[in-house]
């Protein structure tokens, strides 16, 4: 069959919105009707190179919509079932499954090359070839043939035009306070980047109980959202939240900083690893490119107060519970999906949204394929 799709043919290019070849689905596959797709920074890291890809290939990893059709084999979903894609395949059955690490999934290896596990393209084109899905996704379709192993099956009373948000940012942000970073009820948090995924960091160390929540943006718009959702403090500059902690603490440092600021850099880890206090954690959310070393700290300082970094992927959630869990609590009033979305466009507006993104006009903006 054929879709319209955005396509990114090499790094620092647009994406071309143009209608290609789909197959249909195989053995454990399924056909989706998307219905809403997010536009997340980490498809910006496609294009300016810092994560390493094989082009062509179709970007968008935050998912979500009606299963079509189902290929011979599938038993977690059927047709008609309202589902959400985990940018992360899950099996259940691989070690890191099998120990309640589904974010560590060894089916995760090919997502960045764009093919299925066996390393196959279900997206052609007779100019480009074999056009790869990002995260086996390629979510920026209107309709997509994926693995039944990154679907989750979701409530069907609810928008999915909000839902696509915890196939990937909402957990992410979330998960890297709660599960990562351990926020505990009168901690002190500082959170560096208030971008989609930042956030929803916010949701996350409010939901837990921290007495303070400090985040760092340059943004004005950004740190005002940030306020609107429950931080407690804002900053424009990492020097000044810095002052602020050192007040709030009585000089004992914060008990987390999460970094989700876009793009990562040495400073950014610096100044977190200097604002926690002893036996305190710096949690590493953001990424760069794979050659860029970003982590660079007094060893002394490790070692003599007890210190930690850690990196985090899909906030150390497990999607086949967590996107469930987040979607009921979405629905009983307790998390916010609605005020995420800044900014909605059709897929032919695909690079005025990332444009959007870059110059700090919108928190989350989604694909609404309705539009």
């Amino acid at each position: 069959m054929k879709t319209r799709a955005a396509v990114l043919t090499g790094y620092h290019t647009p994406f071309d919105v143009r209608e290609i070849e789909l197959d249909e689905p195989g053995p454990n596959e399924v056909l989706l009707k998307v219905s809403a797709a997010g536009l997340c920074h980490s498809d910006l890291h496609m294009i300016d190179g810092d994560n390493v890809v094989r082009f062509p290939i179709v970007g968008g990893h935050e998912a979500a919509g009606i299963v079509e059709r189902v290929g011979p084999g599938v038993t977690r979903v059927a047709e008609g079932d309202h589902v959400v894609c985990s940018f992360i395949p899950s099996c259940g059955k691989c070690r890191y499954c099998s120990t309640g690490k589904q974010n560590l999934c060894n089916m995760g290896a090919t997502i960045l090359e764009g093919s299925m596990p066996d390393g196959t393209f279900r997206m052609h084109d007779a100019e480009l070839g074999d056009i790869g899905a990002f995260c086996m996704l390629g979510a920026f379709s209107e309709y997509a043939t994926v693995s039944e192993l990154s679907c989750v099956k979701v409530d069907d009373w609810l928008p999915l035009d909000k839902a696509v948000l915890v196939g990937c940012g909402v957990p992410t942000g979330y998960g890297s306070a709660v599960n990562a970073g351990e926020v505990r009820p009168g901690d002190t948090t500082v959170i560096y980047g208030i971008g989609g995924v930042g956030i929803n960091a916010v949701q996350g160390a409010v939901h837990a109980g921290a007495k303070n929540v400090v985040v760092v943006d340059p943004v004005a718009f950004k740190r005002d959202t940030a306020l609107e959702f429950g931080a407690t403090h804002a900053f424009a500059t990492a020097d000044e939240a810095a002052a602020a902690v050192r007040e709030l603490t009585w000089g004992e440092g914060a008990d987390q900083a999460i970094c989700v600021v876009g793009v990562m850099t040495e400073q950014v880890i610096a100044d977190a690893f200097a604002v926690i206090g002893k036996g305190s954690t710096v949690v590493v959310t953001g990424v760069a490119n794979p050659e860029n070393l970003t982590v660079h700290v007094s060893g002394s300082d490790l070692v003599f107060n007890q210190k930690t970094i850690k990196g985090t992927l899909f906030g150390s959630s497990n999607p086949q519970y967590d996107i469930v869990k987040m979607l009921r609590m979405y629905d009983a009033g307790q998390l916010k999906l609605d005020e995420l979305i800044t900014a909605r466009y059709s897929l032919d507006e695909i690079n005025e949204g990332y444009q959007d993104l870059r110059d700090g006009k919108i928190i989350r903006g989604i694909i609404d394929y309705s539009k």
